[in-house]
Formats: C-alpha cells, sequence, structure tokens
C-alpha cells in the first residue's frame, strides 16, 4: 500500500483535443503536466508555491519522477489528479493519483522527488531549508486545528 500524505490537494482537468493521439488517449508524456497542475496547487495550499520558493533563495529540481499507468486516459475525460506531500524534511516527495472523476476509477499512480537548491551558490542542500519545514508545520497546525 503507497503512504498516505501528510497534506494533500487535488485538480479537475478535462482531457484537452491536443493531449491525445490518433486513437484518442492521452499521450504518455502530457501526464507529467497533469501532476504539476497537482503540485502546485499542493505547493501553493502551503504558502510556498514556486514563486515564493525563489523568493526564499531557493529552486526546487525535479530529480526522479516516477509513473504508473493503468488506464489510459481519454479525449474529453474528467480527471481528479491528487498530489500529496509525503516527505519533506531532506527533499519534497510527493504521491500523485490520477483518476476518472466520475467513477472514482485510478487511472495513473507517480511520485515525484525535488531536492532543494540555493540559487546563489547553485549548491544542492542536503536538508530542506527552515522556509519550506515552516510553511509545513503552518499547514499541519491549521489542519490539526480545523480538525
Amino acid at each position: 500500500m503507497r503512504k498516505r500524505g501528510a497534506l494533500g490537494a487535488q485538480v479537475e482537468i478535462r482531457v484537452p483535443f491536443y493531449d491525445v493521439d490518433s486513437i484518442n488517449v492521452v499521450w504518455h508524456g502530457h501526464y507529467v503536466k497533469y501532476l504539476e497542475e497537482a503540485r502546485c496547487a499542493l505547493l501553493d495550499s502551503l504558502g510556498y508555491g514556486y514563486d515564493a520558493m525563489r523568493a526564499s533563495g531557493y529552486v526546487w529540481p525535479v530529480i526522479d519522477l516516477q509513473l504508473r499507468y493503468a488506464q489510459a486516459a481519454q479525449f474529453g475525460q474528467r480527471l481528479v489528479v491528487r498530489a500529496e506531500l509525503v516527505e519533506w524534511e531532506n527533499r519534497l516527495k510527493i504521491n500523485y493519483l490520477i483518476s476518472e472523476a466520475a467513477s472514482g476509477q485510478r487511472l495513473t499512480r507517480a511520485s515525484s522527488v525535488q531536492v532543494a537548491v540555493c540559487m546563489q551558490t547553485r549548491e544542492m542542500q542536503l536538508a530542506s531549508p527552515p522556509v519550506l519545514l515552516d510553511a509545513v508545520r503552518r499547514k499541519l497546525d491549521a489542519t490539526e486545528t480545523a480538525a
């Protein structure tokens, strides 16, 4: 069983015509941009989206990306893409689930790993910078308070 994330966010996407191939299924490379939409929603919910990352002096390149396709998405299909934060102390590890919106049927599972790189020195950080840790802590505290 996949590890559930401490925090999550999801987006809904309707598969556009320009993402499908000649047999009306989504070309495999387009799934990555669907993951990016969910990842941006998750990071924005933390108050640490890409603009905030740059402002804090760090960039977070993806160093590992894994996808497992269970079933193809098709033109016009409504998808729910969920991103869950599973690691953040030393790196950002996010698990994803792409499912069909109407039925909930799983189409694709994925995970990505990003590491902090100091923009000034271009050195990879061995631990996540305090600005990310504080953002996660604030969101976790707010989630616990709301529950």
